[in-house]
């Protein structure tokens, strides 16, 4: 009876032992998962500030309101409209898409040179920044 006893008390440690390990690969796992989506959560908090600082910084502000057209259409308009047609603001602001939201040409007209003007310069980077934030509103 005591060796069977023994046997088992073995027995026990070993699977709990092999238990351990297995319980540390699995939260190292998890913890570089947890890693990954603070890494991607950080990246979009950088780029909807950084979008933030851009609209503001180049005057897209003095025309288009979140909720209210001004001299432009609303944000949430502009979105609603692209989410619609399926476009690509990026592509847009880059010169590499037609105008779908005001297609008035002496709107597109004021458009295209404001952009010229303002956006130009700007990377793909911030480009996409730009849209995230406006997606975000």
């Amino acid at each position: 009876m005591k060796k069977v006893l023994l046997l088992f008390t073995v027995f026990a440690l070993f699977l709990t032992s092999c238990g351990d390990s297995k319980k540390e690969e699995v939260k190292k796992e998890v913890k570089k998962a947890v890693e990954e989506v603070k890494s991607d959560a950080t990246i979009a908090v950088d780029q909807l500030t950084l979008g933030e600082k851009l609209f503001t910084e180049k005057t897209c502000t003095s025309c288009h309101q979140v909720d209210a057209k001004v001299v432009g259409p609303s944000i949430k308009d502009i979105i609603k409209i692209y989410d619609e047609k399926n476009g690509n603001i990026v592509q847009f602001l880059k010169g590499n898409a037609p105008a779908i939201v005001d297609t008035d040409p002496g709107q597109v007209a004021i458009m295209k040179a404001n952009l010229d003007g303002f956006v130009k310069d700007l990377s793909g980077d911030q480009l996409q920044a730009l849209a995230a934030y406006m997606r975000s509103k």
